[in-house]
């Protein structure tokens, strides 16, 4: 088929980045914002700019609030469809939890409760939710959509598309193909680390577009190469649900034995029991973090069989100074406030496993690295982008002179894609500035925004996408481009008129989260209006050698 195995490499290499490629930039471009989440929600919620707070009081502050808690409605109606029925009317609570991190102002508190009349799934439950304020306890509005956290963050993994998880396999597949595309590129191109010092911007738009891709492709290819592996282990439970399909019992008997074997009850006891002092536990559980030389704060608190006498107390230290997610449990008799349990050490497995996924969810507080993550995920999206515009260049002449509207087409894709993914996420910011704050289903509009804000810029650019279609560079590229830096710096001025925050004000407090984020929509609109004027000097240059060609053979026709 192919005349070389190199050759077959350049052939996958094209096709499988160009049709996943358009996953992959929604998740690079995303997976970069979502490193700083909890800094945009700030942005996105004024009521949530303070610093970062301690876990509060359990017992004065957190349990008050838990017994007030309900299932969210959603999770409700999604039980009936399961139960085939309604509900009971008791749905005795089963558990509560709380999460926090040292970039969270506010505190996110969870409540579970049994849904017993369910003859399918006697463990069927459903949820609770809310997000409080940790210095009052004030809960904060359920229409405020946590863009940073809620919106975007998922975004990059799920698309937003829920249904059987279809987001999650897009995505999988995407990863999978993203590291066959990465491994044939390498093979391809055998002069790679000259192609590290190699940029020619001022040559024609397809070789600058193809020295860019492989510059960015060569630099952030560990980058790129480590977070699609690990993207795929964080979600390998939803790959290969083995658990949840045709071992469903030996997990569940394994979760039993593991139960028995920690003192960790399985099962609640049936019998009535007090939960003792939990802000005591907390104490105890710090003072024996100090013991080992691992002082920090209480990142995650779970209160499982509320009220039973197998309720248990688990206590897990922020994981601030270290990359693993998760560790350093100690366990609480729930009854006595007892120990239980500490967690020993991970396995040599489990280690590894606890490890690469933290590296990708990167809970650490390192902020140097925070920003080389961004780095390299956006590295990722110029080396997607220029792969499109190189894959258009090479071939709109010859679909040209065919008639072929191939290359048009796939521009137009390309511009969606890449400024267009931008120009919706800006215009979100907007929106999220001017819709009223007591606005009703706020989030939903917000989304609508986001969404309506894309479909725009697609259908713009399908339309300004004509000229291709003769071999000429498509204005969309640079129209945009001056879209994104009218959003960018509309968000900033926005920001500053309706919460009083602005640029120099947040700097003078040094309070980074807004004032970062101010200054990051500040560059983009920079580099946006860079791109645009280079763009308008190419489709200059194109036009003047039109006319000096066309000039001159009409002047060897005379």
């Amino acid at each position: 088929m192919f005349q070389s195995f190199r050759m077959s490499m350049t052939w996958l290499h094209t096709w499988f980045g160009l049709v996943i490629g358009y996953v992959l930039m929604v998740c690079f471009f995303f997976g970069a914002l979502s490193v700083f989440d909890r800094e945009i929600d700030r942005w996105a919620i004024p009521e949530t700019r303070f610093e970062p707070q301690v876990l509060p009081s359990f017992d004065k502050m957190l349990l008050p609030i838990f017994e007030k808690m309900e299932p969210l409605e959603e999770e409700l109606d999604a039980a009936r469809d399961r139960v085939g029925g309604p509900l009971p009317e008791s749905k005795p609570v089963m558990g509560y939890s709380a999460y926090t991190t040292h970039r969270d102002p506010v505190l996110m508190m969870f409540s579970e409760y049994a849904i017993t009349n369910n003859p399918d799934d006697p463990r069927d439950h459903v949820h609770g939710y809310i997000t409080i304020d940790p210095r009052s306890g004030a809960q904060l509005s359920d229409e405020q959509l946590k863009i940073g956290s809620e919106f975007f963050y998922p975004l990059h993994y799920s698309l937003h598309l829920h249904w059987a998880n279809l987001g999650y396999w897009i995505v999988g597949f995407a990863a999978l193909v993203m590291l066959a595309a990465l491994v044939s590129g390498v093979v391809m191109h055998r002069k790679i680390f000259r192609e590290f010092f190699t940029f020619r911007p001022n040559k024609q738009a397809q070789r600058s577009a193809l020295d860019l891709h492989n510059l960015t492709g060569v630099v952030a290819l560990p980058f790129h190469f480590f977070f699609a592996l690990t993207g795929l282990i964080v979600f390998a439970s939803i790959y290969l649900p083995v658990g949840e399909t045709m071992f469903e019992d030996v997990a569940l008997k394994q979760a039993q034995e593991e139960a028995a074997a920690t003192g960790l009850a399985f099962d609640p006891a049936g019998v009535p029991a007090p939960l003792a002092s939990v802000d005591a536990m907390v104490v105890e559980a710090k003072r024996r973090w100090a013991a080992r030389d691992m002082t920090g704060e209480v990142g995650f608190l779970a209160v499982n069989h509320i009220g039973d006498a197998n309720s248990y107390v688990s206590i897990y230290r922020a994981g601030t100074d270290r990359v693993t997610l998760t560790g350093q449990g100690i366990h609480f008799k729930g009854s006595t406030g007892e120990i239980i349990r500490e967690d020993p050490p991970p396995s040599a497995v489990e280690g590894v496993t606890d490890f690469m996924t933290g590296l990708h969810l990167q809970h650490f507080k390192h902020w140097m690295l925070r920003w080389l993550y961004v780095l390299g995920g956006l590295a990722g999206c110029v080396c997607i982008a220029t792969g499109f515009i190189f894959f258009v260049e090479k071939r709109k002449r010859a679909h040209a002179k065919s008639g072929s509207s191939g290359a048009r087409w796939a521009d137009a894709v390309a511009v969606s894609t890449v400024t267009g993914i931008v120009i919706a996420a800006a215009g979100m910011l907007v929106g999220n500035r001017l819709l009223p704050t007591d606005l009703p289903d706020r989030g939903f509009w917000e989304e609508s925004v986001f969404w309506l804000s894309w479909l725009a810029a697609f259908v713009h650019a399908a339309i300004r996408s004509a000229p291709v279609q003769q071999a000429r560079i498509s204005p969309a590229w640079r129209e945009q481009c001056w879209a994104i830096a009218v959003l960018a710096v509309g968000a900033v001025v926005l920001n500053w008129i309706t919460t009083g925050d602005h640029l120099l004000k947040t700097l003078g407090e040094a309070y980074w989260p807004v004032a970062g984020f101010d200054l990051a929509l500040l560059a983009a609109a920079a580099l946006a209006v860079f791109a645009a004027r280079r763009l308008r000097l190419r489709e200059i240059g194109a036009i003047e050698q039109r006319e000096t060609s066309s000039g001159g053979a009409e002047a060897a026709h005379a």
